[in-house]
């Protein structure tokens, strides 16, 4: 609970943090030390943020045991077939939740840098609700969507031509476990001026790969 109120405020002090959580000052500023002193809150003049334990656990996590060793080398590939920004993104409480990014250049643009969820509406989003069903956070449907995802799961990609952000263009494939079911989605970012369907084509080829990584062929 303390964690969450910590990662909605970016850094506040006990006071704050005791309110968002419901919880007595005292016993928040006491388990507020006790988890800066196992290293997953950073101490910061009276304030907490997330620290560095908290960072390091947090890159460890995967949804499925094979995805990161699976996707290393094809994604790599990817990046330097395309020349574009690869990712890997699961759906997390009705986001799309970034667990990690591939870029072919060395400084990523600063939206990349500071954001890790984004509306289930991008392509790696709507991509796997295409897969998996809805799900009850993301909240009521475009009446379109049926149709959306019909077209999804038929031609094995979804497109986000700058719906979420202006001037990012993305296509996403959804990364299949031994269930055949989505684990996760590989999407690739663009400009406006590149042929998406031609980078979809490319991603599918990707994805095909690490999901039969992920099923261990």
């Amino acid at each position: 609970m303390l964690l969450e109120a910590v990662e909605r405020t970016g850094e506040a002090g006990p006071t704050r943090l005791a309110s968002e959580c419901g919880l007595p000052k005292s016993t928040a500023y006491r388990l507020l030390e006790q988890l800066a002193d196992l290293g997953a809150l950073e101490r910061r003049r009276g304030s907490y943020r997330v620290g560095p334990r908290m960072f390091s656990l947090g890159r460890e996590w995967q949804p499925h045991p094979r995805l990161r060793s699976a996707a290393k080398k094809p994604v790599r590939r990817l990046v330097e077939i395309t020349g574009m920004t690869v990712g890997l993104a699961v759906l997390w409480r009705g986001e799309s939740l970034v667990v990690e990014w591939n870029s072919a250049e060395a400084e990523r643009p600063v939206w990349l840098r500071t954001r890790t969820t984004w509306p289930w509406s991008t392509a790696a989003g709507k991509v796997l609700v295409a897969g998996a069903g809805p799900d009850p956070l993301l909240g009521p449907l475009p009446a379109s969507w049926p149709r959306e995802a019909a077209a999804i799961l038929d031609r094995g990609v979804a497109f986000d031509r700058e719906e979420v952000m202006s001037g990012v263009c993305c296509a996403a494939v959804p990364l299949l476990g031994a269930a055949g079911t989505p684990v996760a989605a590989l999407c690739v970012l663009t400009d406006p001026s590149h042929h998406l369907e031609r980078l979809g084509e490319a991603c599918r080829q990707t994805g095909r790969v690490i999901s039969a990584g992920l099923r261990g062929r």
